[in-house]
């Protein structure tokens, strides 16, 4: 890196080597030692870690460890037990992933997975990690950062999985499954109450579940989160982070007949709270904010907007699954609806005075269909299957800039745009057994896709004189594509895209307990167009898409029922490599420019694994190493105007060097009573870089996490205390540099948002 914490990183790479070489070595050893006993564990809530869990990563149920491909997977006891509230609290933790919320706009998912990644809140940009709920790809990273309250599982797919699952998954895919009705009456009731901040966080959780008939199941799901504010406004002096968010989910699943099963989930889910807990401090130039400038390893901020986000959303998911006798398979039906609007707005300038700040309007419906088949023909496994994905957009922002003085002064920029995407794919992919011991594995997806954008440039709808603190809401004389359509479109245009994405590998059992396997596969992250153009030099134009081939060889190995050893090795070669260009600009305060900037390869190293030492006591371990490094550039990336080696020496974005955790789980007896499950894990996650130009940044992470659960033997009751975070680590989703000066006014510093720090909290959670 250019900035001054890169010495730092050099520093520590000898104590990061050393740290996990030992986890490493403590994991290889559990499994010679598991050798020369055959005792097992008695399975408690600490010991639960160790069920495999049923995974759908090849579109078919099976273990999570007959899977030949780097996964990491949570059934809801694992989800439950860890207190996961939503993804972002499995963020630091698994080997070579990021599950990061950019904090520009809440629960915008800025995931990271093998150094593939985004640093983008506009809705236009695909993600390098597909976010699949219930067999549904959700087509934008807007509000996905979703709550896990009744989830049956969480897969982690690290890697492209163009085959099965498509486009925009080149560095993985995170599959969310929600639970379906159980075949006995249950009612589940939890609360929970998190402090740690200014004010309390709490939770009420309820689920009642089963029969309603013969072949008719049903569950209602109610879910509600008030929270009053982590952080202080030092503006202000009061509480910030305020925010209320409602869901409900209704799940119907019926048995017409004994071959046919068909799921009907609706979900709704609204939340309104405050903008972003929006930081400045000195940025990578070495220029301060002027007016407020705070050390970045705190969380002081201080805005005069405080600004605010509002979201509304409708998710409907319907899938059937008939069997037939044609290779005694299933024809599996999927159909999904998503429609999502959000009003919003930020301090972009972070401080107390009026430099910018950014509302936004968004609206995004899509569509998609899937009709798939799995059947087995001797020693073929066939997968096969035709895909139909449909997203309308319609987005629009506005800037206020340097709206000094109060009443008379200032600058409004608005833009944005209308976009449409439709996307066909057809697939196929098979497991052929070439003897008892060997798979040979093969698949071929194609795909096209049709985009059409019509674009406002905020540059071409500029207004001068605009009062200070406007209404968010368009006066009679403002462009508005969301709720008006009469921004004047300056860019029309359309194109597509085809792509074959093929994949073939192989598996070979060495006993019973191990698979070693390799394979090559290609992802493609789809062309586009950029809804956020504010340039004065560069003109609105559509980019090409990045192509992503990955070569992998691994080994996961069981150790009879006491722990389990996985690890991969890959090479990943990024070609056209799709990136937004994040530029402080005096006229705009930042502009963005989606680029394909370079081709690139990744290598890198994941081990995990975990082993019950005793009977009760549960250790886990991961490590993960990634070495990225540009092959050719093609677009400027310091800004100094040329294309040269000094931009070939730059670190990419969102690819951290060292990941690694440790934990310990401990179940303690308590007679006929109950028993006591303790836990307690530490991650460690580097720095990495978050504009290309190096110069801003997201801190190295040491995340420690504890807790205590009492589990009463009728199953009726669990009450926990637990701590996330408990090292007060500052965390910001991004890290904006901005201009000395806004439109004449000094300004530098950053745009950063803060993530929270250390939470406590009691959960207590009844079932009957």
């Amino acid at each position: 890196m250019t900035h001054s914490h890169s010495s730092s990183i050099q520093r520590e790479t000898r104590s990061h080597l050393f740290t996990v070489s030992a986890l490493a070595l403590a994991i290889a050893s559990t499994s010679v030692s598991a050798q020369e006993t055959s005792d097992q564990p008695q399975r408690g809530s600490a010991l639960s870690i160790l069920e495999e869990v049923t995974v759908t990563a090849r579109k078919r149920e099976e273990s999570a460890q007959d899977v030949p491909l780097s996964i990491s997977a949570f059934g809801s006891e694992q989800i439950d037990a860890l207190k996961v509230r939503d993804l972002t609290n499995l963020s630091v933790g698994m080997p070579n992933v990021a599950l990061d919320d950019i904090g520009t706009s809440r629960g915008t998912a800025n995931f990271s997975i093998r150094g593939l990644g985004i640093n983008s809140s506009i809705p236009s940009i695909d993600p390098t990690v597909g976010i699949f709920v219930d067999g549904v790809y959700m087509g934008v990273n807007n509000g996905i950062i979703l709550d896990t309250f009744d989830l049956e599982s969480i897969e982690v797919l690290r890697g492209p999985q163009g085959i099965l699952f498509g486009r925009n998954v080149t560095g993985g895919a995170v599959l969310m499954k929600t639970k379906r009705p159980g075949d006995e009456l249950e009612v589940k009731v939890r609360t929970a109450v998190e402090g740690g901040g200014e004010e309390l966080n709490t939770y009420a959780m309820s689920s009642i579940s089963g029969p309603i008939t013969d072949s008719l199941g049903g569950k209602l799901v109610l879910y509600y989160n008030n929270d009053d504010g982590w952080f202080e406004n030092l503006a202000t002096n009061d509480e910030f982070g305020e925010n209320r968010t409602k869901m409900a989910r209704g799940v119907l699943d019926w048995d017409p007949t004994d071959k046919l099963n068909v799921i009907a989930r609706y979900e709704y889910s609204e939340s309104d709270g405050d903008g972003p807990a929006s930081q400045s401090h000195t940025n990578g130039s070495g220029v301060p904010n002027a007016v407020n400038n705070y050390d970045r390893d705190s969380f002081n901020f201080s805005v005069d907007e405080e600004g605010f986000l509002k979201t509304r959303t409708n998710f409907l998911a319907l899938e059937a699954n008939y069997d037939v006798e044609f290779g005694d398979g299933t024809v599996t039906g999927i159909f999904g609806w998503r429609d999502n609007t959000q009003t919003g707005i930020g301090d972009i300038d972070a401080s107390s005075q009026p430099y910018f700040h950014a509302p936004s309007w968004l609206e995004a419906e899509q569509y998609s269909y899937e009709l798939r088949y799995n059947g087995q023909f001797d020693k073929l496994n066939l997968t096969a299957g035709i895909y139909h994905f449909t997203n309308e957009i319609d987005y629009h922002e506005r800037r206020l800039l340097a709206q000094i003085p109060a009443v008379l002064g200032g600058i409004q920029y608005d833009g944005g745009g209308e976009y449409e995407v439709e996307t066909t794919g057809v697939f196929i992919a098979g497991d052929y057994d070439l003897s008892e011991r060997l798979t040979l594995s093969a698949g071929l997806r194609y795909t096209k896709e049709e985009k059409e954008a019509k674009l406002a440039s905020l540059n071409e709808n500029i207004t001068t004189l605009v009062p200070t603190f406007p209404l968010l809401g368009p006066r009679d004389d403002e462009c508005n594509i969301v709720t008006n359509g009469d921004c004047p479109f300056d860019f029309v245009d359309d194109e597509d895209w085809s792509n074959w994405s093929p994949k073939v590998g192989l598996t070979y059992d060495l006993d019973e307990e191990t698979i070693v396997y390799t394979h090559w596969s290609r992802g493609f992250r789809s062309g586009g167009y950029n809804l956020r153009n504010t340039s004065f030099t560069v003109p609105p134009a559509s980019f090409d898409e990045e192509q992503v081939d990955n070569f992998e060889v691994g080994i996961k190995r069981e150790i009879g029922q006491k722990g389990r050893i996985n690890a991969a090795l890959f090479y990943n070669k990024i070609d056209d490599m799709q990136r937004e260009l994040n530029l402080p600009n005096e006229g705009a305060g930042v502009v963005q420019l989606v680029r394909n900037t370079a081709d690139a390869s990744i290598v890198g190293l994941e081990i995990d694994g975990m082993y019950a030492i005793t009977e009760q006591l549960l250790l886990t371990a991961s490590v993960g190493y990634i070495d990225a490094e540009y092959d050719d550039v093609k677009e400027d990336l310091n800004g100094d105007n040329v294309v040269d080696s000094a931009d070939e020496k730059l670190d990419l974005p969102r690819a951290a060097e060292w990941t690694y955790s440790i934990g310990l789980s401990h179940d303690l007896p308590l007679g006929d009573v109950g028993y006591i499950t303790s836990r307690i894990n530490y991650a460690y996650r580097d720095e990495s870089a978050y504009t290309d130009s190096n110069l801003g940044f997201i801190d190295k992470q040491k995340i420690l996490d504890a807790g205590i659960d009492f589990y009463s033997n009728d199953g009726h009751w669990n009450i926990g205390l637990y701590g996330r975070n408990l090292l007060d680590e500052v965390k910001h989703g991004g890290d904006t540099q901005l201009p000395d000066d806004i439109a004449g006014v000094p300004t530098g510093g950053t745009f950063s948002p803060l993530a929270k720090g250390r939470v406590y909290g009691l959960d207590v959670t009844y079932t009957f």
